[in-house]
């Protein structure tokens, strides 16, 4: 089992699914290929732990192809943007970061 992101054309996650599992094939093709062609969106995998392109999707976050990342939507009190993680830094209250 797997989880994919469909993208719209400006490569904002509009939903995210569980699928086959990432090592299938799907009528001979890789299931990001099968899923875009099937749903005529451009498909991506994600990783509910985070082991590939940063960040597990969500709908509205931005997928960048140059940092291959799923980026949240800027929080309006985010003070920063960590370039490692590809996660907005927020500032911490009595120690602890805040979301």
């Amino acid at each position: 089992m797997a989880h994919y992101a469909f993208l719209d054309d400006n490569n904002v996650v509009t939903e995210v699914i569980v699928g086959v599992d990432e090592t299938e094939l799907i009528e001979g093709l890789e299931p990001e290929i099968w899923y875009a062609n099937f749903r005529g969106q451009n498909c991506k995998r994600t990783s509910y732990n985070n082991n590939i392109r940063k960040n597990y999707a969500g709908v509205g976050y931005f997928y960048d192809s140059e940092r291959d990342a799923f980026i949240a939507p800027k929080p309006e009190n985010a003070i920063g943007f960590d370039e490692e993680t590809c996660r907005w830094i927020m500032p911490e209250v009595d120690g602890v970061e805040t979301l």
